[in-house]
């Protein structure tokens, strides 16, 4: 069995939808022998210098970043990894900052249309999210719902056993709390990394599966990388060998850095909960300056 990638690109705090602060984030990852670790969170830098200063005493080097949440005229919900950017650049955290309020907004509709659809939710969390200055996302609306005792039985009655379910249908598009979202474009969210000094990678292009097939990814990958992309998230938990070798060629073939992650959210999460947690059947990941900063 081949050994495990000794970076992990892409995890997440309390600052956004991890269950653990920064510090514990980075202490977790180096005990599980990640040597480069990127916490990006989605929408927000804040605790970038918190992992940085908890990664001093410990054999793991942190790697600036962020997970920005984009859309394009066709897709929605595409996320844009910013890496080795300047986190402590004012442009860039009045850009994420005015995107969190606009999550912070649309939670806050999504609500809305949950409780006409009879649904009880639970404000106060995302109120409590909103002022400790994470992000607000649909993980978050979806808790604000499945923790009120009184929708019990009608979550177990739909099949929607947790949280991922409830997200997956109703807050998508055609669900019934359903809000889009209006901006960053993936060209502005670019632009954004680019302007901070930072490399853009396009996050788990085939994740969720059912949404993406070949033709399409290779479609707007085209398009991004038109755009100024500098890489694709190649390597990732979820993709299978097959969807990891049509990447690495592509990106080859267009001149892409190729990244990985096993996405930590937490040691309780039902999907995103291991370090190093990721493939690269046998193909050298091209991690250019982000390997070397």
């Amino acid at each position: 069995m081949a050994t495990p990638p000794r970076f992990d690109l892409q995890s997440h705090s309390t600052h956004s939808d991890g269950a653990l602060p920064p510090a514990e984030v980075v202490e977790r990852a180096a005990a599980a022998g990640v040597e480069l670790l990127a916490l990006s969170d989605h929408d927000s830098i804040a605790g970038v210098d918190e992992a940085i200063k908890a990664s001093e005493q410990l054999p793991i080097r942190i790697l600036p970043a962020v997970e920005i949440t984009a859309i394009d005229s066709k897709h929605e919900d595409i996320h844009l990894l910013g890496y080795a950017l300047n986190h402590h650049d004012p442009l860039l955290s009045e850009r994420l900052s005015e995107a969190r309020a606009e999550r912070q907004q649309r939670g806050s509709r999504m609500a809305d249309l949950l409780e006409a659809d009879g649904w009880a939710v639970d404000r106060s969390l995302l109120h409590k999210v909103a002022e400790s200055g994470s992000t607000v996302g649909r993980p978050h609306v979806a808790a604000a719902v499945s923790s009120v005792e009184s929708n019990s039985g009608r979550l177990a009655k739909l099949g929607l056993t947790d949280d991922g379910k409830l997200i997956g249908s109703l807050l998508v598009p055609g669900g019934t709390g359903y809000v889009p979202r209006e901006h960053p474009t993936v060209e502005e969210a670019i632009g954004w990394v680019h302007d901070a000094d930072g490399l853009a990678v396009y996050a788990h292009p085939f994740f969720p599966p059912e949404r993406y097939d070949e033709e399409l990814i290779e479609t707007v990958l085209r398009r991004y990388v038109a755009a100024g992309l500098d890489g694709v998230e190649c390597f990732y938990t979820t993709h299978s060998e097959s969807q990891t070798r049509f990447l690495y060629g592509l990106a080859d073939e267009l001149g892409l850095l190729t990244t990985g992650s096993a996405d930590f959210h937490g040691p309780e999460h039902p999907n995103f909960r291991e370090f190093r947690a990721f493939a690269t059947y046998d193909l050298e990941p091209k991690l250019g300056r982000l390997g070397r900063a």
